[in-house]
């Protein structure tokens, strides 16, 4: 399920991004979270679509439908993907300079590899 989640970030980044643009994925511990971020340098999202990203069918850009493919679901399954590892989505993004999807996951969920119980 979070893999699917991280798969429809990076593949959502590689749609909207120029041949030649970037996608930064980087995972942080930090204010008593771990952040999972996956980042890129494409068009941007205009700021009044923003709070309705996580809609189910909800599609910034109806005209780019048939050129990008995609339902309007993938954020909205990565939203409850999330939110059933107690975890939340956080977006970012600005025209022409690209977009940052933030997965935030309180610390208490998190098992880092020292934890791990081997058998």
């Amino acid at each position: 399920e979070l893999y699917s989640a991280l798969t429809n970030l990076t593949h959502n980044a590689a749609r909207y991004t120029a041949d030649d643009g970037h996608i930064t994925i980087e995972a942080v511990f930090a204010e008593g979270v771990f952040r999972l971020s996956v980042m890129d340098d494409g068009e941007g999202i205009e700021p009044v679509h923003l709070p309705r990203l996580t809609e189910r069918f909800y599609r910034a850009d109806e005209s780019r439908s048939s050129e990008t493919g995609g339902t309007g679901l993938g954020l909205a399954i990565v939203k409850h993907a999330l939110a059933r590892h107690g975890a939340w989505l956080d977006i970012e993004s600005e025209l022409s300079v690209g977009s940052a999807f933030h997965c935030y996951f309180p610390l208490e969920r998190v098992v880092r590899s020292s934890q791990r119980q081997t058998g």
